[in-house]
C-alpha cells in the first residue's frame, strides 16, 4: 500500500509491485506516470516524501490500474505527435503507430495550396489535427457517429497548431470566456456573434462513414484518412483487458474486418479530385485484403506503409487522374 512518507522511489516501487501483479504490461512507466499523476513531479527528480493527499490519490490510481483501466483514461490527455488530446472512457485511445499514417497522409499533399482533408471514424480527431499540424493550411473536417467520442472531439479541435516545428498552443482547458463564472463583457453584436462560435483548428462534424459519402460533392477532395474500426469477431473475443475497456464501437468490423474498408472502397472514390489520395490505417495481417478491395473498386498507385515495429499499418491509394 502507498502511504505517507514513503520517499518518491518507495512508492513508484510499490506501485510498480503491484501492477505488475495484476498482469499490466509496462508497468515500470506505468508506476512512474502514476506518481507524476498523483504528485506533479518526476520521481527521478525528486527526493520530497510523500504528503497524505498524495499518498491518496498514487493509491486510488493504482487501484483503477489495477483493474486494467487504460492508463491514457486515467491521465486525461495523451500526446500525439508533439500536442495533447483529451481522451478517456468512450473514445479511442490514440497511439504512437497511428502516427505514421498521420504523417503518411499529409505527404500526399506536397505541393496543394489550401489542400480539402476529410477525417472520417475520427475519434479524438489525432489523424486529422496530425495532418494539420504537418500541413497548416489544409483545410480538415472530422466526421465522428459516436457522440460520447465526438464530445472529445470537439473539446480537441480547439487546439491551435502552427504547423510541424513551431509552437503549439494547446486550448483544452476553458478560456475565460468559456468559464461559466467568468464575467460578461459586451463586445458589439459583430463580435458577441464571433466569440459564441467555438475556434476549431479542424471542424469536427457529427456523421456515419456508411452515409457521410452521400453529403459530399464529386471532385471536391484532396485526401480521405481514416483509421476505422477493423478487429475481426474473433479478435474482438482475444482483446487484452485495457483494450476491451475501449468503447467496441471503434474496434469491432464484422466477422472478416473488412466492412468498414468497403465502405470506403465503394463509396468515396468520386468524392476526390482525379488523383486525390485515400490513406487507411490497417491491422497487421490487412494488407492483401485491403489492397484487392481498393484495386477493384478502381483505385490506383495503391501502397503500403510500415508502422515503428515493421508491421504493415497504413494503405495509400488514388482515384486515377
Amino acid at each position: 500500500m502507498v502511504t505517507a512518507g514513503m520517499t518518491p522511489r518507495q512508492a513508484v516501487g510499490e506501485a510498480e509491485a503491484r501492477l505488475t501483479a495484476a498482469g499490466c504490461p509496462d508497468a515500470d512507466y506505468d508506476a512512474r506516470e502514476l506518481f507524476r499523476l498523483a504528485a506533479g513531479r518526476d520521481a527521478r527528480l525528486s527526493d520530497r516524501l510523500l504528503s497524505d493527499e498524495e499518498a491518496n490519490q498514487l493509491e486510488v490510481l493504482c487501484a483503477r490500474r489495477e483493474q486494467r483501466e487504460p492508463l491514457q483514461y486515467l491521465c486525461g490527455t495523451w500526446s500525439f505527435l508533439d500536442f495533447d488530446l483529451a481522451v478517456g472512457p468512450g473514445v479511442l485511445c490514440p497511439r504512437a503507430d497511428t502516427e505514421v499514417v498521420a504523417e503518411a497522409a499529409a505527404g500526399t499533399l506536397a505541393g496543394l495550396v489550401e489542400p480539402k482533408v476529410l477525417d472520417l471514424c475520427a475519434g479524438t480527431g489525432c489523424l486529422g489535427l496530425g495532418v494539420k499540424r504537418f500541413c497548416p493550411a489544409a483545410q480538415v473536417t472530422c466526421v465522428e457517429k459516436s457522440p460520447e467520442a465526438f464530445a472529445y472531439l470537439e473539446k480537441n479541435c480547439r487546439c491551435a497548431l502552427k504547423g510541424q516545428g513551431g509552437q503549439t498552443e494547446n486550448l483544452l482547458e476553458p478560456t475565460a470566456f468559456e468559464e461559466p463564472e467568468a464575467p460578461v463583457f459586451d463586445w458589439g453584436p459583430a463580435l458577441n456573434a464571433l466569440r459564441a462560435k467555438p475556434a476549431y483548428a479542424v471542424q469536427p462534424v457529427q456523421g456515419d462513414l456508411f452515409t457521410y459519402w452521400r453529403t459530399l460533392p464529386e471532385g471536391q477532395l484532396d485526401l480521405i484518412v481514416s483509421n476505422p474500426p477493423y478487429l475481426t469477431d474473433a479478435e474482438m473475443q482475444q482483446l487484452q483487458p485495457e483494450v476491451a475497456r475501449e468503447p467496441a464501437m471503434a474496434l469491432e468490423a464484422g466477422e472478416d474486418g473488412l466492412v468498414f474498408y468497403r465502405a470506403l472502397a465503394q463509396n468515396y472514390r468520386q468524392a476526390l479530385r482525379p488523383g486525390g489520395a485515400l490513406v487507411l490505417e490497417i491491422g497487421w495481417q490487412q494488407r492483401e485484403a485491403v489492397t484487392a478491395l481498393l484495386a477493384e473498386n478502381g483505385w490506383t498507385e495503391i501502397g503500403c506503409r510500415k508502422d515503428f515495429g515493421g508491421n504493415d499499418r497504413c494503405i495509400l491509394a488514388r482515384r486515377p487522374k
